[in-house]
Parts: structure tokens; C-alpha cells; sequence
């Protein structure tokens, strides 16, 4: 039995925000919670040998971050990143579970290339894993219809150009994939036609050594909005449950409603890029915060801020997409799009509680309990009695320090966050009540993790 004592702890609600229990203990057997509790642990249980003890000493113990989307490369592009390494990373940073897009090589549009997914992550996942399925123009019938969405968390949609070769663009089969499938269709939304009217613009004006600053103007604003609106539209004409990834704008906020997440069939995404960085800072940061869609203006930031806080935007998830550094050189045109950040989202994130940005709870709602009741994750993403026991130990009253690419786990081996100044750091995981990271160092204890468990919402 796992008991933690003197802790604050966050995340008791198996919906929305919960209050902080300020000095309170958390009791696990095997890989479940049996109890949580304010004040002392219950009696006898500090004395018992078969007890393994751990004092948080006033540290915060949260629900472990649900990453739902990530690139971990595997397989095909495994020299940037695989599921052991960056599974690895993913603990380091608090998050415990973690969803998997499909664009690999091959990508992962047959149940056999998703099948050979979950068998390597068996064997060398360190977090609880599950992954998409991808959409194409022609695998609706033969696959899509037949996946088991008890076991697949939904279905990816990709309506921009980064996606290797996924990009669907027959409005009709859209259509059928929103009507048809009894399960979550996550979008990529960017309007191929408008990235490509403004790159040959500029290429026309400039040539074709774009500065990365040139990003934003090529994949801007009109392009999310329209790929947005159109997907939304959709979705609604269709029935369809929509979920919109990675949100970058202002104007695509319009397009959504506050309220619970429970409570609505078309939801939205952003990540701490765009909630961290703004244009304004690709001349010091360069490629190094190039990704799709492109990091914009100031306002468009604090308006998504804004619209986290008050319930618009429904999830935080990273988009971890490693590259090597040489594959980040470049021109606007030529350096790759996407950056590693698994490790860092969660101290991040709890950087800008500290900021005054968002409250704790707030924070947990979106990367750990919204997630689990958006994908219907079965009993997770929360510190409830009967949950799985995946858990975070972070100390919010660390001492200063800053993130450098050295201290990265993952395979790329730099972060777009180097530099930053945080205040907390990540103590211990634990995934299904087995400690996987503590003092720096992750344990390799491929066995704790476990394949998650869907319950796909009723249309």
C-alpha cells in the first residue's frame, strides 16, 4: 500500500474544478486509490511496515497530466523521438497518460499499423498510452467503420498540409467521417488554399528565403479561421462530435461556447505555445517556436488565456513534436514545423498560476480531469477513490531555476522553453501506483503502464 501524508491536494472532482484540501493524504493499493482525505491519514497507517510512506511535506499532489496529443514518432522517424524516450520525457514532466497521433511512417490508417502501435507501446511505453486512427480519402469503409473505439480514442482528421500525406480533401467524405462514425473526430484545421495563396504571395514579393517570422503570415489567421468555421459547420449539420485541435487565434473563439466540457459536442484545444510565446518572438527564438498552426500575435495569447479561464477553450494538450535541431534550420519554407514540450507543459502551466494567469484548479481541470470526460477515459483524471493511481508530487515553492536543453529526456534533446524561469518543478509520477520519476531520474517501469479504456459519448 502507497500512502502520501502532509500534502495539498488538487483534483478531487471527477468533474470541473474542485477546492485545494490544503494539508490532506491519499491512500493506493496496487494501482487503485482507496481513500483521499483532508487533515491526518487515517489511524495506525504511519506505523504499518507494509505501508510504503511518503511525507509531501506541503508539496501538491495532482491527478497526472493527460496529454492528448503528441507525436512520438514511432515508427518510421524514430532518429527524433520513439515511445520509450519520449514516454520517458512525458513522466519527467507529470504526464501520466498520453494519446498518440497518426501521422508516422507508415502512418496509422489500418487497423494493422494501429494494432503494431499499441504492441510496442506494451512493451516500452513508461505512461498509459492509446492512439489515433487517422482519416484518409478512402479508408472509411475499410477501416474507420470497423475500429473498435472502446480501445481508440477517436479518429484524426487532418484539413492542413503538415500532415505527411493525410490531408483529406473531399468535402464528401468529410462529411460521411462526421455523419458516420460513432466516435470523436479530432481536427487539424488549417485551409490548405489560403496557406498556399499567401506562401506563393510572398515567394512572388520576396523570394524564396523567407525569415521564420514570415510563418504566421503564411499559415495566418484567415486559414485557422476558415478551416475552423467550415469544421464546425460540419459538425453541427452532421451531429457530429468535434474536437478542434490546437487553437491559435482570436477569431476562431467565436465559434465556441463557454460551459462544462460534459456539456457539449463541439470542443476546442490550445496548447502552452500559444498560451507562452507571440510572434513577437521569433527574432529571438527563431525556428525553435515554428509549428502549425504558427504561433501569432500578442492578443491573440491573451485572448485565448482569457478564453481558458472562462471555460471557451476545453482542453490543454502539447502537440509535442520532436525534430532534431539540424532539422529546425532553415527558412520560413524549409525548417521544420513543431517542437518538443511534453517534459516541460505541466511546469509550465503552473508557471502561469504562479503569474496570477489561471488558478490551480483551473489548471487540472484542463490537463487532467476535462481530457479524461472528453475521450470518456475510464477512471482517470482525478484523485478519487476507485481512480487508477496516477499521480504528481509537485513542489510549487522550489527554488528558481531555469529549463536548458541539457535537462530535456527526450530524444530531440531541446525544448522551446530553454531560458524560461519557473518557480516549481516535478517531484514524482506515478502511473498505476508505481513510482516512474523521482529525484531527476526515470525509473524504467515499462509494465506500470497500461493501455487506457474508452467510453465513446453517445451522439
Amino acid at each position: 500500500m502507497l500512502l502520501i501524508y502532509n500534502a495539498r491536494i488538487a483534483g478531487t472532482s471527477r468533474e470541473g474544478e474542485a477546492p485545494v484540501i490544503e494539508c490532506g493524504w491519499l491512500t493506493a493499493d496496487g494501482d487503485t486509490i482507496t481513500g483521499v482525505g483532508d487533515g491526518n491519514p487515517e489511524p495506525g497507517l504511519l506505523d504499518r511496515d507494509d505501508v510504503t510512506k511518503v511525507d509531501a511535506a506541503g508539496r501538491l499532489l495532482m491527478p497526472g497530466v493527460i496529454d492528448t496529443h503528441v507525436h512520438f514518432r514511432d515508427p518510421g522517424l524514430t532518429h527524433k523521438g520513439d515511445i520509450a524516450t519520449e514516454s520517458a520525457a512525458a513522466v519527467a514532466g507529470g504526464v501520466t497518460s498520453y494519446l498518440e497521433m497518426p501521422n508516422t511512417k507508415p502512418p496509422t490508417v489500418t487497423l494493422e499499423a494501429w494494432e503494431a502501435k499499441m504492441a510496442r507501446a506494451a512493451e516500452a511505453s513508461t505512461a498509459n498510452y492509446g492512439f489515433f486512427i487517422g482519416a484518409t480519402d478512402n479508408n472509411l469503409d475499410s477501416v474507420l467503420l470497423r475500429a473498435d473505439y472502446s480501445r481508440i480514442p477517436g479518429v484524426k482528421l487532418f484539413l492542413g498540409s503538415s500532415t505527411g500525406g493525410m490531408l483529406v480533401g473531399d468535402n464528401n467524405i468529410i462529411a460521411r467521417i462526421m455523419r458516420e462514425l460513432p466516435t470523436l473526430i479530432a481536427v487539424h484545421a488549417e485551409d490548405e488554399a489560403t496557406i498556399r495563396r499567401n506562401r506563393e504571395a510572398l515567394v512572388a514579393r520576396y523570394g524564396e528565403e523567407l525569415p521564420i517570422a514570415c510563418h504566421p503570415v503564411i499559415r495566418d489567421h484567415d486559414a485557422c479561421f476558415e478551416a475552423t468555421s467550415r469544421a464546425v459547420k460540419l459538425a453541427k449539420e452532421t451531429g457530429a462530435r468535434l474536437h478542434v485541435c490546437h487553437l491559435s487565434t482570436s477569431d476562431e473563439l467565436r465559434l465556441f461556447q463557454a460551459g462544462p466540457v460534459s456539456g457539449k459536442s463541439i470542443t476546442a484545444e490550445t496548447c502552452p505555445q500559444y498560451l507562452v510565446f507571440s510572434d513577437e518572438m521569433y527574432s529571438a527564438l527563431g525556428s525553435r517556436i515554428k509549428c502549425n498552426p504558427a504561433i501569432k500575435r500578442p492578443t491573440d495569447r491573451d485572448d485565448l488565456r482569457f478564453a481558458v479561464a472562462h471555460d471557451v477553450i476545453d482542453t490543454i494538450a502539447t502537440d509535442h513534436a520532436p525534430h532534431l535541431l539540424a532539422e529546425k534550420q532553415g527558412t520560413a519554407l524549409t525548417a521544420a514545423s513543431g517542437m518538443p514540450s511534453v517534459q516541460w507543459s505541466l511546469p509550465v502551466m503552473m508557471q502561469t498560476v504562479a503569474e496570477g494567469w489561471f488558478t490551480l484548479p483551473k489548471i487540472v481541470e484542463k490537463m487532467c480531469t476535462a481530457p479524461a470526460i472528453l475521450y470518456g477515459i475510464e477512471g482517470r483524471g482525478a484523485l478519487v477513490e476507485g481512480y487508477k493511481a496516477d499521480l504528481v508530487l509537485f513542489d510549487t515553492e522550489a527554488e528558481p531555476w531555469r529549463i536548458t536543453d541539457e535537462a530535456c529526456i527526450g530524444r530531440a534533446g531541446w525544448t522551446p522553453y530553454a531560458g524560461l524561469e519557473l518557480g516549481g518543478r516535478v517531484d514524482a509520477t506515478w502511473v498505476n501506483g508505481r513510482m516512474v520519476y523521482s529525484g531527476g531520474v526515470v525509473h524504467a517501469c515499462a509494465k506500470a503502464a497500461q493501455a487506457l479504456r474508452f467510453t465513446p459519448k453517445a451522439r
